[in-house]
């Protein structure tokens, strides 16, 4: 593939980005907090509509492996997604009324659509890359391609609800941010059904739902995804909580959040060399073990610390690359080649690992909060919210480094990067 090919992939992972993050950072503290839902069914909101849209994952994949043997299925597929997407979007963010029971109804139907949505895309979307390319190093260009443009959107993102809401009226700043995503969100599906040819159909054996974790490898993989997700969702879920309440710095969260991503940013050449130069398996190690070095000292910041968080972000923003790139581009190389038509059933299930893990971070860590008396803007349980942000999210990474120096050898089988 050419740059402008790969350009043209990778466009697509911005608006994803775009999606994912407010939904993920945002929406816990907007309903929990500032539309006044409550922490405890805010969080069970989350983890029911994340449950049901975990189920379908799996079903999603199926869904696209089936479509790609029908002339112009994926492009349907694809563009379907994309405007369901988008107006989901506006509407989780720009609710129509702030009563109890319509707003908790309207969030989780919101929530539904556009995980569901969010889904079917990038299920297409990274089979896609998955086959666009026999060589496993090309497969690796379009995935840091693909995560560089995803960075670019989640700086966006960080930054956008942070000047929109100086500028506007909150209202008004979340329907420009929706306003923003679909202008974003079209071209980035143009161009990739534009400029990027569409994989030519693989004849293979329809795969099972659960299929995908016969395979040894890709088990051990998924297994290491989940806890790599979960620790990072954590984090996520209770990153602007940490913010506001212990550093008390709620005025700087989406320059933190922008300085975080952007360290990632610019490190994903870095961690494509390291791969190159040791290998996947082992590049991916080093940046959990960096993760963690550079994350655990939020556990003891406290108010005003505005400069050693900042290059907390900085450390484990830069170890972020690696998390992003690497996983993903593993798990295209072990997909058996009897499978590689069957690629979107595969990421079917590592979609549903995703939102499994950010599932249950939601719905455990906001009620376990409230539990340990934490309110938001009150000074009880800062302590408890300081660790369970940042001091469990390093143990289950040191957990998911041993285990990935453990499995090594089976995830790099005759994959050279």
């Amino acid at each position: 593939m050419n740059t402008r090919q790969r350009l043209a992939y990778g466009m697509l992972g911005a608006p994803l980005a775009m999606a994912a993050l407010p939904v993920y950072i945002h929406t816990p503290k907007l309903y929990g907090d500032d539309f006044g839902l409550g922490l405890a069914l805010t969080g069970a909101i989350l983890l029911g509509s994340r449950a049901i849209d975990t189920l379908q994952d799996p079903l999603l994949g199926r869904l696209a492996d089936h479509m790609q043997h029908r002339q112009g299925g994926w492009q349907l597929l694809m563009i379907t997604a994309a405007v369901l997407l988008g107006l989901a979007y506006a509407a989780l963010f720009n609710p129509p009324s702030r009563e109890g029971f319509i707003l908790g109804i309207w969030f989780a139907v919101s929530l539904v659509i556009v995980y569901t949505a969010h889904s079917a895309l990038t299920i297409t979307y990274l089979s896609w890359g998955a086959r666009a390319s026999n060589d496993s190093r090309e497969r690796t260009r379009l995935v840091a391609f693909r995560e560089g443009f995803s960075l670019a959107g989640v700086i966006l993102a960080s930054i956008l609800p942070m000047l929109f809401a100086r500028w506007l009226d909150a209202a008004i700043g979340w329907l420009l941010l929706s306003l923003v995503f679909a202008a974003v969100l079209a071209p980035s599906v143009w161009m990739l059904l534009r400029h990027v040819p569409v994989p030519q159909p693989l004849r293979t054996p329809s795969l099972g739902i659960l299929q995908p974790l016969h395979n040894k490898p890709f088990r051990r993989l998924a297994m290491l995804f989940m806890l790599n997700g979960l620790a990072v969702a954590i984090a996520a879920t209770l990153s602007l909580f940490y913010i506001a309440d212990v550093l008390q710095l709620e005025a700087y969260s989406g320059l933190f959040l922008a300085l975080y991503f952007i360290s990632g940013a610019t490190s994903l050449p870095f961690w494509l060399f390291l791969a190159r130069r040791l290998d996947k398996t082992t590049a991916w190690m080093i940046g959990s073990v960096m993760a963690v070095a550079g994350f655990i000292w939020a556990v003891q910041l406290g108010a005003g610390d505005t400069i050693p968080y900042a290059i907390v972000c900085m450390l484990s923003g830069a170890a972020l690359g690696a998390d992003l790139m690497l996983p993903t581009a593993i798990a295209a190389d072990i997909i058996p080649q009897q499978d590689r038509g069957r690629t979107a059933s595969y990421f079917g299930i590592w979609s549903l690992i995703g939102k499994a893990v950010l599932a249950l971070s939601a719905g455990f860590s906001l009620p376990l909060l409230a539990w340990f008396g934490y309110r938001p803007g009150a000074q009880a349980g800062l302590e408890e919210l300081a660790l369970l942000y940042a001091g469990v999210p390093c143990v289950i990474k040191l957990f998911s480094a041993t285990l990935l120096i453990r499995w090594r050898s089976s995830l790099e089988i005759k994959h050279a990067i």
